[in-house]
């Protein structure tokens, strides 16, 4: 079963890699989306593939790469959407 989700991390989570990481993490995955900063310095981003992938991918986001500090990770289920690849904005 497919599945989208829409995430925001916040934290220690800019400087730290966080995007580059978030897309080794995704294509690893083979999920599809999107990951960008956000001006108040939240990561954001959508991913997109099967479930079991899409929860993996979620017990990574709380925790994040090595250097960063994740206080809060907020997950919201989507219509399911279709990307190509997994893009870093």
């Amino acid at each position: 079963m497919e599945k989208t989700i829409k995430f925001v991390v916040s934290g220690k989570v800019q400087g730290v890699f966080f995007r580059a990481s978030t897309k080794k993490q995704a294509d690893g995955l083979l999920l599809s989306g999107w990951v960008h900063n956000c001006e108040n310095g939240n990561v954001e981003g959508c991913a997109s593939g099967k479930s079991a992938a899409i929860e993996k991918f979620v017990l990574w986001l709380e925790q994040g790469p090595r250097w960063a500090k994740v206080d809060n990770l907020t997950i919201e289920d989507c219509r399911q959407q279709a990307f190509t690849g997994f893009d870093v904005r």
